[in-house]
């Protein structure tokens, strides 16, 4: 390593100019600005490590100089050209992995926002010519498969969870049990949004047990709602419970006072962040005890809200239904120009709830396909994949996947998967893959593709990521 400055001085002088570099036949297909670009931030880290010690001019030479310099150059472009957003093959068992994505869309949604991409319809009524409300087309669609009064879309969850609290509460006291004082994600807690919001929080109950005479109990004058919140990602077992959306509407009406010509009234609003918004309402196995949208309103709420990209099955958005008076405040509150949608989202959404009312969600809605496949149905998927990677010792092994992203936490779905020899080492080469990079577990030392994850039209592109990166 150079000591001296004479030493430090000749291994900068051995750094190939930049214009040297440039002039690589093997360099001459791209950009001329990425190789100027890329060339010079390579030379400066080069540069810094001659100047920290860390290497010599016999280093820098064979760094830099040949085709190792070209190699070294071609890579830092391809990485930068590389783009971050790009599709990937899902095999760990997670339905709704947040790291890759959530819901993969519908093909009807793909199309939608090609569709959408240039000038679309937004806000605008192409009858009249006259400007309307940008989520008239979606808000018809959600009133048809909830049966809510009305509804609006913004950009996910959170969003959606803080504007109704803003719109309704602001300025009075929200009841919530103890057990539904949640994180998710990010650091999103419910305490923090509810205070951002303007609402005072009342905790009621214990962590593990809350009772409708709680609620009862803390509620005052100043009492406007009673806030329910899916526990998303952790579950409470045993001596455990909180009211349900139905008792709290019941105990809201008790406590609410009937407008009359003398005295405004006074009422007590139910609101359910129901997170995962599960809209089909036929059974899928292992999610019986998932809320429903449908159910929720049914019982009583005034407005739920959930997410558009879990077990919905569409893009990333918050979705809020419920009684139009108070869907209308919402939309008028400021808080929703900041927090609404583009149009590629309302026409993925709106392609999406098409498919619940007028299609096959079962077949057509990726996140359901998965979540509905029989054990049977998982093993065959298996055997095909572990036909095309023979060369590579696979073998069907039982195994667990997950809804994920909060939808029915702790509770495992069994599967079948496809089991390989290299573990971690593996794991990482297939994620590292391209064109499409394959997400995997391991387990006991082998690498798992899980079947629920890999739809049948995934298996050849998978298998043949594997045997490349084997190779």
């Amino acid at each position: 390593m150079p000591r001296t400055d004479s030493e430090r001085s000749a291994a900068l002088r051995s750094l190939p100019p930049v214009d040297q570099l440039l002039r690589s036949e093997a360099l001459a297909g791209l950009p001329r600005s990425l190789l100027v670009r890329e060339a010079r931030a390579w030379l400066l880290e080069l540069r810094t490590l001659v100047l920290d010690g860390a290497i010599d001019e016999a280093e820098v030479v064979r760094r830099s100089r040949g085709e190792a310099g070209i190699a070294a150059l071609l890579l830092r472009c391809e990485q930068a050209q590389r783009p971050r957003h790009s599709r990937v093959l899902n095999a760990t068992g997670i339905v709704l992995h947040t790291g890759i994505g959530r819901a993969p869309l519908p093909e009807a949604a793909v199309e939608a926002i090609v569709q959408a991409a240039g000038y679309a319809v937004v806000e605008v009524d192409p009858q009249t010519g006259e400007r309307d409300q940008r989520e008239l087309g979606v808000a018809r669609l959600l009133g048809e498969v909830t049966g809510a009064e009305g509804a609006l879309v913004v950009n996910n969850n959170a969003a959606a969870t803080t504007l109704m609290l803003a719109a309704l509460c602001a300025g009075s006291e929200v009841v919530i049990s103890r057990g539904e004082l949640v994180e998710i994600g990010g650091g999103f807690r419910v305490p923090d949004v509810m205070r951002r919001a303007g609402c005072t929080m009342v905790e009621v109950g214990a962590t593990n047990k809350t009772h409708r005479r709680d609620y009862a109990e803390a509620t005052t004058a100043a009492t406007k709602a009673y806030l329910k919140v899916h526990p998303s990602n952790f579950r409470i077992e045993g001596f455990a419970g909180t009211p349900s959306v139905a008792e709290l509407a019941e105990l809201a009406q008790a406590h609410s006072s009937p407008q009359t010509t003398t005295a405004p009234g006074r009422e007590l609003l139910v609101l359910d962040d129901l997170g995962s918004g599960l809209l089909w309402n036929a059974p899928i196995a292992g999610l019986a005890e998932e809320p429903r949208v449908a159910d929720s309103l049914a019982a009583g709420a005034h407005v739920t809200c959930f997410s558009g990209d879990k077990l919905l099955g569409g893009p990333q958005c918050g979705i809020l239904v419920g009684r139009k008076d108070l869907i209308a405040r919402c939309r008028a509150h400021p808080l929703y120009r900041a927090l609404r949608c583009d149009k590629l989202t309302l026409a993925a959404l709106e392609a999406t709830l098409r498919i619940y009312r007028d299609g096959e969600p079962l077949r057509e809605i990726p996140v359901l396909q998965m979540l509905s496949a029989t054990p049977d149905e998982l093993h065959h998927r298996s055997e095909q994949l572990a036909a095309l990677l023979r060369p590579a010792a696979a073998t069907v092994v039982p195994s667990e996947s997950f809804a994920g992203s909060g939808a029915n936490p702790a509770r495992a779905l069994p599967s079948h998967a496809v089991a390989l020899p290299g573990g971690k080492a593996l794991c990482d080469a297939l994620r590292a893959a391209r064109p499409h990079a394959v997400f995997a577990r391991v387990a006991d030392g082998q690498v798992l593709l899980d079947a629920r994850t890999l739809l049948r039209e995934d298996l050849a592109a998978t298998a043949a990521v594997v045997l490349r990166s084997l190779s």
